[in-house]
């Protein structure tokens, strides 16, 4: 879960990258939001930069094609004196792991997701602003994680669940705080028991004190967006890079999950 910044929209940064990664892998994907077209919002997923492998092999295909053929001989001689030294097991290690597949991106946001990828079957979007109840989106939730359950063997198919803005003021079930705390432990629950993952962003701001730490201890791992001051000359003589920042990531809880450190009961009330 993801604490909203009320002052800058940064938190978008991280649900369209979480979103975009989905999307690559040709992962199962159902998003949230409080718009009357959130299928929109996919045009502002951005496109993963290109790794250094590919641009590795662009850059000698262009070499090739501009080279003559003593270039093309004199690569052939260095390759096989490269093969002399090292020997044939350590080249098929490397081409091993020049083949393994990459699962974490850098993401360009100035360039979008390529539109046949947003056009994929297995995108599901749904509108949270005219719903009065969460009644349907816990369905969704349902019926999108029942096809995503656990099964020992074999390849399995991971989902992600994004939801944007839960407690939005503009959700027509806004002021329901105790139908969106059992929301949230019901989801919990259901993305526990699956090969899923989820997502939550919320303004917290909007939430009493009490019900927003219900919030909190609810989450299974826990982080808030800050974004920095305009002109900040203490800042910038803190930190390197300083122009190069929009805001702080700030980690409030992980995931214990699996882990060794003791099972803590989520108590909603």
């Amino acid at each position: 879960m993801v604490m909203e910044d009320s002052d800058a929209p940064h938190h978008l940064l991280l649900l369209r990258a979480f979103m975009s990664q989905g999307v690559v892998h040709k992962q199962p994907l159902l998003f949230a939001a409080p718009m009357k077209e959130p299928r929109s919002f996919l045009g502002a997923l951005p496109a993963p930069v290109a790794s250094s492998k590919e641009d590795a092999r662009q850059r000698a295909m262009a070499g090739g094609a501009a080279g003559d053929g003593r270039a093309s001989d004199e690569g052939l001689r260095i390759a096989w004196q490269y093969r002399k030294y090292f020997g044939d097991e350590r080249n098929s290690s490397a081409e091993h792991r020049d083949n393994k597949q990459e699962f974490s991106h850098d993401f360009d946001l100035r360039k979008p997701l390529e539109r046949h990828l947003l056009n994929a079957q297995h995108i599901e979007c749904l509108s949270t602003q005219d719903l009065d109840t969460l009644h349907d989106l816990q369905d969704r939730c349902s019926a999108f994680l029942s096809k995503h359950q656990r099964k020992e063997g074999g390849n399995l198919s991971a989902g992600r669940i994004a939801i944007q803005s839960l407690c939005a003021p503009e959700c027509g079930y806004f002021g329901k705080d105790w139908d969106m705390v059992l929301f949230l432990r019901s989801l919990k629950a259901m993305v526990r028991s699956s090969n899923a993952v989820a997502i939550i962003t919320f303004p917290h701001t909007v939430l009493s004190d009490s019900f927003c730490k219900r919030w909190q201890h609810l989450a299974d791992t826990l982080l808030s967006i800050k974004a920095i001051p305009d002109e900040d000359k203490d800042l910038a003589k803190l930190l390197t890079g300083y122009q190069d920042m929009v805001g702080f990531l700030h980690v409030h809880k992980v995931a214990q999950t699996n882990s060794q450190v003791p099972t803590q009961v989520n108590i909603g009330s």
